[in-house]
C-alpha cells in the first residue's frame, strides 16, 4: 500500500492537472462559440451560391455547351485522385483526429484495392504527421491557418487541386474532414469536389438576366463555388477542433475529481493505518516493560 507521503504527491499532481484542463475547458469553449458563430454564418451563402449554380447548370442543356465546363466534366476511368486532407493542428481533442484519420485509412484502402493512385494535399498538421508515417504521396501541404481562417489563406490548397484536374494529373478530386453537427457531435465527411456534382435546381421560377451570359456567369462562378466549398469544410473543422476540446477537457476534469476523492480516501486509510500500526507498536511496547 502506497505511503501517505506518495498519495499526498499524487493528489496534489492530479490537482495541478485538473487546473490546466479546467483553463483549456475554458478557453475551448470561447473559442467554440466563435468558430460555430462562423460556421453558421456562413452555411446560408453557400447554399444559395449552390442553388444558382445548379440552375446556371440546367440552363446548360446542350451536350456540346457542356463541354466548355470542363470542372463539370466526368472522367470515363479514373485512375488518379486527388484527396484533400482537413485535419486540426493540435490535439487534446479526445477521438476527433483519430476519427478522421480511420476515415481516410478506410479510404486509402478502398482506393488502393480499385487500382487508383492517390495524390494527396494535407491542410492540418495531424493529417501532414499521419501522411508521413504511412507515406503517402503529398504534393501539398498547409498548417497553422489558425482559429479564424480566411478564404485567401484556404485558396491555394483549392487551387492545386483544381490545377491537378485540369491538368489530367488526376481524375477526380475528393475532400475528407470533420463536419459541425453539434457540440457533441462531429462526423468525418467524404465529398466529392471535383468533377463538380451539379446541384439540384432550387425550383424558382422567376426569369432573371445574366450578363454577359449564363455560359459565363457560370465559369466564373464553378472555381468560386470549389474555393467555398473547401472553405467551408475549413470552418468545420475549427469548429469541430473546440468542440471536442471543450467536452474533452470537461471529461478530463471530472475524471481529475473523481480520482482525487478516491487519492483522498485512500490517503484516509493509510493514515488510519499508519495510527493504528503506531498504537500497536506502543501498546507491545508498554505490555513489554510490564512483563519485565
Amino acid at each position: 500500500m502506497p505511503s501517505p507521503r506518495e498519495i499526498r504527491r499524487r493528489i496534489r499532481s492530479v490537482k495541478n492537472m485538473s487546473q490546466i484542463t479546467r483553463a483549456l475547458e475554458m478557453v475551448a469553449a470561447s473559442k467554440m462559440r466563435r468558430a460555430q458563430d462562423r460556421v453558421t454564418r456562413s452555411r446560408p451563402y453557400y447554399e444559395r451560391l449552390s442553388q444558382v449554380l445548379g440552375d446556371l447548370a440546367a440552363a446548360q442543356s446542350d451536350v456540346e455547351q457542356m463541354k466548355a465546363f470542363p470542372l463539370l466534366q466526368a472522367r470515363d476511368e479514373v485512375k488518379a485522385v486527388a484527396l484533400i486532407l482537413v485535419t486540426p493542428d493540435r490535439g487534446l481533442a479526445g477521438a476527433l483526429t483519430a476519427n478522421i484519420l480511420r476515415r481516410v485509412t478506410a479510404y486509402l484502402r478502398e482506393q488502393r484495392a480499385a487500382g487508383v493512385d492517390v495524390e494527396v494535399i494535407a491542410v492540418g498538421k495531424k493529417g501532414i504527421q499521419f501522411c508521413a508515417r504511412t507515406r503517402q504521396n503529398v504534393i501539398a501541404e498547409f498548417q497553422g491557418l489558425g482559429d479564424a481562417p480566411s478564404l485567401d489563406a484556404v485558396r491555394p490548397a483549392t487551387q492545386i487541386a483544381i490545377e491537378e484536374f485540369l491538368k489530367g494529373n488526376v481524375d477526380a478530386v475528393h475532400l475528407i474532414y470533420s463536419k459541425f453537427v453539434n457540440t457533441l457531435v462531429q462526423r468525418p465527411e467524404q465529398i466529392q469536389l471535383l468533377p463538380i456534382v451539379r446541384p439540384e435546381r432550387s425550383g424558382t421560377t422567376e426569369d432573371y438576366i445574366f450578363e454577359p451570359t449564363p455560359a459565363d456567369v457560370l465559369n466564373g462562378i464553378l472555381p468560386r463555388y470549389v474555393e467555398g466549398l473547401v472553405y467551408q469544410t475549413v470552418l468545420d473543422n475549427v469548429a469541430s477542433f473546440y468542440s471536442a476540446q471543450m467536452v474533452a477537457m470537461r471529461n478530463a476534469t471530472d475524471n481529475a475529481k473523481e480520482l482525487t476523492s478516491d487519492l483522498q480516501l485512500a490517503l484516509n486509510k493509510a493514515r488510519q493505518a499508519q495510527i493504528t500500526n503506531e498504537v500497536a507498536e506502543i501498546a507491545a511496547g508498554a505490555n513489554a516493560f510490564r512483563v519485565e
